[in-house]
């Protein structure tokens, strides 16, 4: 295998990693029954990206000449940044966790593929259409699974405006990836491009954070699931996250993490005590079989002119 491809699946196989731990957080949320949704979007996320950028606060630095350069695209996915889990969790407040799940997680990929159509030029081969489209259906069989038999009661009204917030999910989603994956472009290390946008991100959090965060400091139960979401599925998973987008398009990275909704399931099987019906299977082995499309090379057209670039984390 070259260089390019050992690269290539390093990076799928970080993004992988980032998705198994994205998957912990539902369980995770469960041992902290008294927090809300929106609190813990915003400590995880909030939390998560300003520790992201202390982290990477040399390299923000040595780099910070480039971001000023390219502030637009830091704004851009700063801001995407904030808004995501606020959407996210309202989305499965109102609409219900299954509709949520399927319309945030699953929109973000085609979203993804959409801004890359139109703000680079660039067309995704067939491989990666038939690997989406096994994706999607998987995780909407899997959501649907989970889902049946614990609709919320009076979600019913708030479909629509739940349904529209998951959409505004994805999209934020999806343009914090390419705007990521953007500034990587331009010679910035992953670390300094997600930690600056990160941690951007989390400043922008941290009052809803002081508005709804009062339950985690209300026991040390609370406070070890909000320092859990804000130290593994955040700061680690989108470390790794991070470094996958620098090796693979965004549109595939969003893809992979399809893999969320599996973990989750199997987690919500294991330690929660639900079942899941033959439905949830296919639905998972759908999604292997993305995962497996995705994994092999991918045709795509560069625009004219264009050379490859191989970008490596530092």
């Amino acid at each position: 295998m070259t260089r390019q491809g050992n690269e290539r699946l390093l990076g799928i196989l970080t993004v992988l990693v980032a998705a198994v731990l994205w998957g912990t957080t539902g369980t995770a949320a469960t041992f902290a029954p008294d927090v809300g949704a929106v609190a813990i979007g915003a400590v995880a996320m909030g939390g998560g990206g300003l520790m992201q950028a202390m982290l990477s606060a040399g390299r923000i630095r040595h780099h910070r000449s480039q971001l000023r350069t390219h502030w637009r695209w830091l704004v851009i996915g700063a801001v995407a940044v904030a808004i995501y889990p606020l959407a996210f969790y309202a989305s499965m407040r109102l609409a219900g966790v299954t509709i949520g799940t399927v319309v945030s997680i699953g929109s973000a990929p085609l979203l993804s593929a959409l801004i890359e159509s139109r703000l680079d030029g660039l067309r995704l081969g067939a491989r990666w259409m038939l690997g989406a489209g096994l994706g999607l259906s998987g995780m909407l069989l899997l959501c649907v699974a989970e889902g049946a038999g614990h609709v919320p009661a009076g979600t019913t009204t708030d479909v629509l405006p739940g349904t529209l917030l998951g959409l505004l999910a994805g999209l934020s989603y999806a343009l914090y990836s390419w705007t990521a994956h953007r500034l990587m472009q331009q010679g910035i290390p992953s670390r300094a491009a997600m930690g600056a946008t990160f941690g951007i991100g989390g400043l922008l959090l941290v009052p809803v954070l002081l508005l709804t965060g009062a339950p985690l400091l209300a026991s040390w139960n609370n406070a070890a699931v909000g320092l859990y979401m804000a130290l593994v599925p955040m700061l680690l998973g989108y470390l790794c996250f991070g470094h996958g987008l620098a090796r693979v398009p965004a549109s595939t990275a969003t893809t992979i993490t399809l893999f969320e909704p599996v973990v989750a399931a199997g987690l919500a099987v294991i330690i929660v005590g639900e079942r899941l019906p033959a439905t949830g299977w296919l639905g998972i082995v759908l999604i292997l079989a993305c995962l497996v499309c995705i994994s092999a090379p991918v045709g795509r057209t560069r625009p004219r002119g264009e050379a490859p670039r191989q970008q490596t984390a530092r």
